[in-house]
């Protein structure tokens, strides 16, 4: 696999397909560059012939793939010469805009659904100065005000309803190309907001037109209790443990459609269970420690291998996207681990415990 600078951010590396100009400040943390991780692990224990890869974009600056479209959305917000940006968040995004916003020496004003944000995301925006306000509400409300507040005010909305968030996400199909020396047979990945599906699809649909390469099919999975573009329908009160994708009326909802159809993919369900089933299974088998959502991409390849609905005899590479660390939702890790035993401090007595003979 290709070796690449860890050294630059996504504008540096990509500025030939990103809308940015001599007159755009740079406003990054050396975003991207995340490592595509081979899964030899889970290959042997799902006992399949293809290679699955894991992107795991946890890595990034604030420990989520947002950053890769916040340094363009930010850069170019501070081009425009507005004062302050302003979005709607279930945690990652908040953490995103207020870490670039610092950066780019702006105002971030965050809305967030009262008591449906991961303590962890929560803090990374209120260490960074924002503002937050929480609102009695979910997501798709708190999107709502903040569409209306962009309307009447100087703040720039840094939402993945902001075209420039698309354009850096996509920066993520090139790297995956560039590391595989090809596009991926298939890709699987959560769906929330549906703003990564659509750009995923948009920065292939760019190989594919500039170096003819083939397209992936894209797997898209929404978790089960929030599943919207699955059930057709709007929901009103979405649930689920995956907070980064508990949305009841995604933003890109069409966009991610046409990614579907025109992939010949499929955009899913799994369940809480099937969620968890698959977090563990990345930190215990991989050692790759990932919030719940980010795991749905597991479930979803876990599901339909289960169900016989995926057994792709030509393919080659199966790429998962990981798409937020662990440590982005620590609650969840310390309520689903045992508490360490306590010992005297006696070595017989360490050794016992631990198993060691």
């Amino acid at each position: 696999m290709k070796e690449i600078n860890k050294q630059i951010g996504v504008i540096e590396r990509y500025t030939h397909i990103l809308p940015v100009t001599d007159k755009t400040p740079i406003i990054t943390l050396s975003e991207g560059s995340t490592p595509l991780i081979k899964a030899d692990n889970i290959k042997k224990m799902l006992g399949v012939n293809f290679n699955i890869y894991l992107k795991y974009e946890g890595l990034n600056p604030t420990g989520s793939f947002k950053d890769r479209g916040m340094t363009v959305a930010v850069s170019k917000a501070a081009e425009s010469g507005v004062k302050a940006v302003i979005c709607a968040s279930t945690g990652n995004t908040s953490a995103s805009a207020s870490a670039y916003a610092v950066r780019a020496g702006l105002k971030s004003i965050v809305i967030i659904p009262e008591g449906a944000i991961a303590l962890g995301k929560l803090s990374q925006a209120l260490i960074h100065g924002a503002k937050v306000v929480a609102v009695e509400g979910n997501f798709d409300r708190c999107l709502e005000i903040v569409r209306e507040i962009c309307e009447n005010y100087d703040v720039e909305l840094v939402n993945s309803i902001n075209p420039n968030r698309i354009e850096g996400q996509k920066t993520a199909a090139y790297e995956i190309t560039e590391a595989l020396g090809d596009t991926p047979d298939y890709q699987f990945m959560p769906v929330g907001n549906a703003g990564n599906i659509t750009a995923y699809w948009k920065g292939y649909k760019e190989l594919n037109e500039t170096k003819a390469l083939n397209l992936p099919v894209m797997m898209g999975f929404q978790a089960a209790g929030s599943a919207p573009i699955v059930e057709k329908k709007f929901i009103k009160e979405p649930k689920t443990i995956a907070t980064a994708i508990k949305i009841g009326n995604p933003a890109s909802w069409e966009q991610a459609e046409t990614a579907r159809d025109e992939s010949d993919g499929v955009i899913d369900r799994v369940t809480d269970e099937e969620i968890l089933e698959a977090w563990q299974d990345l930190a215990e088998t991989e050692g790759v420690f990932v919030e719940p959502a980010s795991a749905a991409s597991l479930a979803g390849l876990k599901k339909y291998l289960d169900n016989g609905d995926f057994n792709p005899a030509y393919s080659k590479n199966v790429v998962c996207i990981l798409t937020g660390h662990g440590l982005k939702d620590p609650d969840r890790a310390v309520e689903t681990v045992s508490r360490p035993p306590v010992v005297s401090d006696s070595v017989d007595k360490v050794v016992k415990c631990t198993g060691i003979k």
